[in-house]
């Protein structure tokens, strides 16, 4: 089992930037990357970011330019900067370990419980 958890979320008035790790524990995953996804209310799950343990990355183009993705490996944790943030941002963002290999990101079962980012315009 890997266990994923979250912190950084929060309120920030759209303009405004906020950071977000993710770190894991518990069994090796034999994928080679970590991401990140979010879901507004009544949406589905989109993907937003993945980082491959070699620094390759991949983006939502709804991201593109304003969110950053990066990782430490010797800290088992992903993080995801989120600047100039808009009000279409809001949503609760979930972290996943899964595979990034030809431009697509394949995520695994293992989710962490998300965090709350709200922007208000």
């Amino acid at each position: 089992q890997v266990q994923l958890v979250e912190s950084g979320g929060g309120l920030v008035q759209a303009g405004g930037s906020l950071r977000l790790s993710c770190t894991a524990s518990g069994s090796t995953f034999r994928g080679n990357a970590m991401g990140w996804y979010r879901q507004a209310p009544g949406s589905q799950r989109d993907f937003v970011a993945a980082t491959t343990n070699g620094g390759s990355t991949k983006y939502a183009d709804s991201v593109r330019g304003r969110f950053t993705i990066s990782s430490d490996s010797a800290k088992n944790t992903v993080y995801l900067q989120m600047n100039s943030l808009k009000p279409e941002d809001t949503a609760v963002y979930y972290c996943t370990v899964g595979l990034l290999s030809g431009g697509y990101y394949r995520p695994s079962n293992y989710w962490g419980q998300g965090t709350q980012v709200t922007v208000s315009s």
